[in-house]
């Protein structure tokens, strides 16, 4: 990929960013039913050995097109997938999976298991042993310590958006310079949390020695030109736009050639649309991340012939999330505060209303097809070896307006006036401040969704931000996903693991987030119940994996029938890669798309 391609993909996208602002997407075709299913469209990447025979960073650039960009490369500090992807390139975990939901060392010598003493006879502990050798990418060596500290990191702020994956968790110690021991509270018996996944990395102890607590924030330097292990290196970034990599020369495969490539550049900015377009159609990008485009969009674009479509089905479900709180802005520096409730989000009647009354039929039909969404009513939508996808709450997968009117009808909520809009018992209106990131999907989301709420008497007010400050880690924002500042907000996440242990624990109430602490947290709708919280533990002390599939379904049941959001879409991970890009394998819908881009080359 010439520099030339590069400087001319930024000047179009510049140009779209004035005209348009911003989205979020995804799409994709052959399908096979469960979690971590992949689907292509066309020819799909075949996967390749890591390259020999060459020297590491003789490949030249890699043009990522990640029209949602970072805001900063501090995975600790943002829950962001687009800060999460951005670091990964650059931060490593003890583990990660691969495409088939598969855990694999990363960091580590070896997964611990109960088999070879890497997990203790009573659960309470799991130790992991560091590869010999290991250097940062300013050659000074990684160790047991880096792992303490990185736990020591997030427990020690309230603005760490990562905490979940510490739960549990009493201390974490060096045995060695290459081993670390996570002792645990009580029994785990799925210990792979904390350092697993990109959404877990270790931290460099020395450079954010002086980042902790209160300070993370402050830490500019170090939360945008973080030191890693990962194949490269960062050499520029500019928030909210674009960063730049060279090859990590310290990378611990690059005696073997990787990575094959000697710089990568994610430009950010413009849409999802035009993301496609980059790779499919002009071929000014390499590889388009999260193509949530209309399908008969983008069904042209790839009969180009230019490039591939990837996709994965995993656990990302789009979802609507139901503020707990009172986002009034009249309550000032209590808007949206735990502690305050909704005048009527929190009422069965309402949200169970609002859940029927949406025809998810015709949005998936419209806006994802087949071959890139599911309608679905749970949160966890995936069968895998130790969660399942419950069917307890499969009545919304049929549209049913006169179910939905009779639930306010008996509740007490009537059109007083004759304006066509129900208010409560106390006489406010059922209005909902509706709120997602720019996305031509989206929006067609919203439309569909305004639509079906005014046929049972609820009005709506549609609100789309810029995907790069909606999903930003800016705690100054208020327009971002934490900051909660609207009734009703939508958009998509997953588990970044198989097992449903540390994704449900998003909704505890140690979780909650609140304005007050800088949004730290992962409980975005303050969604609290104390019977939640002690399902959540029998789950994280369940052993057998059956046990551990009907506690999941509970935990899913409890949050849908609690009100804490309205699931809409199974949503498929698409990308899209040119036609010249090898060695991608399978898309990774349990973890970073690029858990294996030192792999990636380029063919002649």
């Amino acid at each position: 990929m010439k520099r030339t391609k590069l400087l001319t993909l930024l000047a179009v996208l510049a140009l779209v960013v004035a005209a348009c602002g911003g989205g979020d997407g995804d799409d994709e075709t052959t399908t096979t039913d469960g979690g971590g299913a992949t689907t292509t469209t066309g020819d799909s990447t075949e996967p390749t050995e890591p390259p020999s025979g060459g020297n590491a960073g003789e490949g030249g650039d890699l043009i990522l097109q990640q029209w949602q960009p970072a805001t900063l490369l501090n995975p600790f500090l943002s829950g962001g997938t687009k800060e999460l992807l951005a670091s990964s390139l650059v931060l490593e975990p003890l583990a990660e999976y691969d495409p088939a939901g598969e855990l694999v060392p990363a960091l580590a010598a070896e997964i611990p298991t109960a088999d070879n003493g890497g997990i203790s006879e009573d659960f309470t502990s799991v130790t992991w042993t560091l590869q010999e050798g290991l250097l940062w990418s300013d050659g000074t060596p990684v160790t047991a310590n880096d792992v303490v500290f990185t736990y020591e990191y997030c427990i020690g702020s309230s603005d760490c958006t990562q905490s979940s994956f510490f739960s549990g968790i009493a201390s974490v110690e060096a045995v060695d310079d290459l081993t670390a021991q996570i002792n645990f509270e009580s029994p785990q018996p799925f210990p792979y949390n904390a350092f697993v996944t990109y959404q877990s990395p270790i931290l460099q102890a020395a450079q954010f020695a002086d980042c902790m607590g209160e300070a993370a924030v402050t830490c500019t330097e170090q939360n945008e030109f973080p030191i890693g292990t990962g194949p490269f290196k960062v050499d520029e970034f500019r928030t909210n736009d674009t960063a730049v990599y060279s090859f990590n020369e310290n990378y611990r495969g690059a005696a073997d050639g990787m990575p094959f490539f000697g710089s990568v550049t994610i430009v950010g900015g413009g849409d999802a649309e035009a993301s496609a377009r980059a790779v499919l159609q002009t071929d000014e990008a390499d590889y388009g991340w999260n193509l949530q485009v209309l399908p008969d969009v983008l069904a042209p674009m790839e009969a180009e012939g230019n490039g591939v479509l990837l996709g994965a089905f995993a656990s990302n479900v789009e979802r609507l999330m139901v503020n707990q709180t009172d986002p009034d802005p009249e309550l000032g520096d209590q808007r949206s505060e735990p502690g305050t409730e909704h005048p009527f989000l929190t009422d069965p009647a309402v949200y169970q209303a609002l859940s029927l009354a949406i025809d998810r039929q015709a949005i998936n039909d419209v806006a994802y097809g087949d071959f890139a969404g599911r309608p679905t009513c749970n949160v966890w939508p995936a069968d895998t070896a130790t969660a399942a996808a419950s069917t307890n709450n499969d009545d919304c997968l049929t549209q049913d307006i006169a179910a939905a009117n009779a639930l306010l009808d008996e509740a007490g909520y009537e059109d007083t006036d004759g304006d066509g809009i129900r208010e409560t018992p106390d006489g406010e209106p059922l209005f909902i401040l509706y709120s997602t990131s720019t996305n031509n999907v989206r929006q067609l989301t919203q439309d569909i969704v305004k639509a079906n709420w005014a046929e049972i008497g609820v009005d709506s007010e549609l609100k789309n931000v810029d995907a790069g400050v909606f999903f930003g880690g800016d705690s100054s924002s208020p327009d971002t996903y934490q900051a909660f500042y609207a009734d009703i907000e939508m958009y998509t996440n997953g588990s970044g693991s198989p097992d449903a242990g540390t994704y449900m624990g998003n909704w505890t109430c140690d979780q909650v987030v609140s304005p007050s602490e800088n949004f730290g947290g992962s409980n975005i709708a303050r969604w609290c119940r104390e019977e939640y919280d002690a399902k959540y533990a029998e789950l994280q002390a369940a052993t057998d994996p059956e046990e551990r599939k009907a506690l999941s379904i509970e935990l899913n049941d409890m949050t849908i029938q609690g009100g804490a959001m309205i699931p809409i879409t199974w949503r498929a991970s698409v990308s899209a890669f040119g036609n010249d890009i090898q060695g991608v394998g399978d898309l990774n819908g349990w973890d970073s798309e690029y858990w294996n881009i030192e792999s990636w080359t380029r063919s002649e």
